[in-house]
């Protein structure tokens, strides 16, 4: 075959196989979904069977998140030195059997920590699945098959509400039923990764020239060649490197961009029926079953705007439309209620398609030796702040009440504006293995 008809994978047409990787991914963001919904309905019958007070109901309610806390962290970094390919795998072991599990579970502690286990699987899975998916997607699809992550999210969190309400008619005992059905969908993930292959792109960096070129030609194609065969001289992945002096400004940037969306986010989504009442648009306003329905319009929207439009300017332009708005809820007069109806539309519509860079940005923005400690260190940082931003809006809304507390939101995310004016880099056209020279240009 002629050199003129080898393609590189960066510029490789979408294969089934590309398919196969997102469609992985997205499974497990629609497991994220799932437990992290089922649990809200699933605590109805859980506080009293348990007696449960509200410490032990506040350490269960955020165990997960805990967990992904832990395990973005921990599995993320480990990936870089054992490979992508078996904390892929060994990260849906752990969330299915801790996930059947929690049928057996008969106190409190016993529920969290199995709670835990699962965040733990997840976050290995957000920092390791977006790293192997974002290394085997050519560049002109990247976007939008890391971008796509938070609709499929969405439906795991609907599925959730809708089977979890089905399954209360069982009877006291339905929570066991409710928490036990994430094994459902995470055994299927599991099976279907099993025999999925290690990133060419890791092995290159290991020295593993040859099983990367195998691996490229066996599931890309014949004519599909490596972009890259250079390994980075002698390098280690280590949260150590993300600090150093040439890559500190992107570690910091994707760490606080990721935090100033999620914790408005979290924050005033889980909270959404309190915050109208609030508002006084709890009567006027299709409570949050209009609001879902727009969180997930948005995710569409914002797979389109992930395609047209550059990432840093979509990033700073919602960023700048997010502060306006929810700067504009706050100061509106409660009799103005179809404006503030419609500058909330905005809001949510706005901040849910901008959602989509969140798995998109970090992916791209670290070198292949790094690349699952930088995402895993990105997603855990932005869980720690969710968690935090979660606890502190009810007791927020309770001693100051909700204008004080929205416009502390406010402030989130103009700092989130300022990080994104001085330091989102351009990624959209980058190659994975210029990613080592984005400094340059950032």
């Amino acid at each position: 075959m002629n050199s003129s008809q080898m393609i590189k994978m960066d510029d490789a047409p979408l294969s089934k196989f590309h398919i196969k990787m997102a469609a992985l991914t997205f499974g497990a963001h629609f497991t994220d979904g799932y437990v992290l919904g089922i649990i809200g309905i699933a605590f109805t019958l859980i506080k009293p069977q348990m007696n449960l007070d509200p410490l032990w109901t506040g350490l269960i309610g955020s165990s997960a998140l805990i967990g992904l806390f832990l395990g973005s962290l921990i599995l993320g970094y480990i990936s870089d030195f054992i490979g992508r390919q078996k904390i892929f795998v060994f990260s849906f072991i752990l969330i299915t059997l801790a996930s059947f599990l929690q049928f057996f579970a008969d106190t409190p502690a016993q529920l969290l920590l199995l709670r835990i286990l699962i965040g733990i699987g997840m976050g290995g899975d957000y920092s390791v699945g977006h790293t192997m998916l974002a290394e085997f997607s050519p560049k002109k699809h990247r976007g939008v098959l890391l971008g796509s992550f938070s609709v499929i999210w969405t439906f795991g969190y609907v599925a959730s509400t809708l089977i979890g309400t089905y399954l209360l008619s069982i009877g006291p005992d339905a929570w066991r039923y409710m928490l036990a059905s994430s094994a459902i969908p995470a055994v299927v993930i599991l099976l279907l990764r099993m025999g999925t292959p290690e990133s060419p792109r890791w092995l290159i960096n290991k020295g593993r020239i040859d099983e990367a070129r195998n691996i490229v030609k066996k599931y890309l194609g014949p004519n599909i060649v490596l972009d890259d065969e250079t390994p980075v001289k002698k390098t280690q992945g280590s949260f150590a490197q993300l600090f150093s002096k040439d890559m500190r400004k992107r570690t910091v940037f994707n760490c606080l961009f990721f935090v100033c969306l999620v914790i408005p986010y979290f924050a005033i989504y889980t909270f959404l029926p309190a915050i109208l009442e609030s508002m006084g648009l709890s009567e006027n306003f299709g409570t949050d079953l209009l609001l879902n329905g727009l969180l997930v319009v948005g995710a569409l929207l914002g797979i389109w705007c992930t395609i047209k439009y550059s990432r840093r300017g979509f990033l700073i332009s919602s960023f700048i439309i997010l502060a306006v708005t929810l700067f504009l809820l706050t100061v509106l007069p409660e009799g103005a209620t179809t404006l503030m109806i419609l500058v909330f539309a905005i809001f949510t519509l706005i901040m849910s398609a901008v959602s989509n860079l969140v798995g998109v940005f970090p992916a791209e923005s670290f070198p292949t030796e790094v690349r699952s400690s930088g995402v895993g260190l990105a997603t855990s940082f932005s869980r720690f702040g969710s968690a935090i931003g979660t606890f502190l809006l009810p007791i927020g809304i309770d001693s100051f009440g909700i204008h004080p507390t929205m416009l502390a939101l406010t402030g989130v995310l103009v700092v989130g504006t300022l990080v994104s004016i001085a330091w989102a880099p351009e990624t959209k056209n980058l190659s994975l293995s210029e990613a080592s020279d984005m400094q340059k240009t950032a």
